[in-house]
């Protein structure tokens, strides 16, 4: 198992032996990750001698685990991880990487990466306008996003003064 630093902690069961890839591309596209480790299968697991069993690593300092589960269980929408994002630039950039190699684009800022699993790519400044205290303004930029794929700060800015 890998080591755990937090209370509670993401375990993500992955099928076709794809661990060890999966957390290798995650840490590639966060800051401030790493693999933590590597526990390989032995003449008494689960599988073959010398395959990653189990992957530890750090998403911007978030622990997860990641395991060669095989079977039939995949992911799907209903579970999925927010990446806070601070200006377009960074809703572009997790966005592109996240998706690519075979990801799929979904709606309000939704994406399924190539291993299937689930990502919201959410600016800071979304949260702000659809929770605003104006409920009308906070209802325009609401609407604008339903209308998105990829979340386009702009164009929520827009909607919340009433330009859009």
């Amino acid at each position: 198992m890998a080591q755990l630093t937090q209370k509670i902690s993401p375990f993500l069961w992955f099928l076709d032996g794809k661990a060890e890839e999966a957390a290798k591309f995650y840490v590639s596209v966060f800051d401030n990750s790493r693999i933590t480790s590597v526990l390989r299968n032995g003449d008494t697991m689960s599988g073959p001698n010398g395959t990653p069993l189990t992957v530890g690593f750090q998403l911007a300092g978030q622990d997860f685990t990641a395991i060669n589960g095989g079977g039939d269980f995949k992911f799907s929408w209903a579970v999925s991880f927010v990446v806070l994002c601070e200006d377009q630039a960074e809703v572009d950039r997790y966005w592109d990487r996240l998706v690519e190699g075979g990801g799929k684009h979904s709606q309000c800022g939704w994406l399924q990466d190539r291993f299937g699993l689930s990502w919201q790519i959410t600016p800071r400044i979304l949260l702000e306008r659809t929770h605003d205290s104006d409920p009308v303004k906070a209802a325009r930029a609401f609407q604008a996003m339903l209308q998105m794929t990829k979340i386009d700060i702009a164009a929520i800015e827009r909607a919340y003064r009433g330009e859009a």
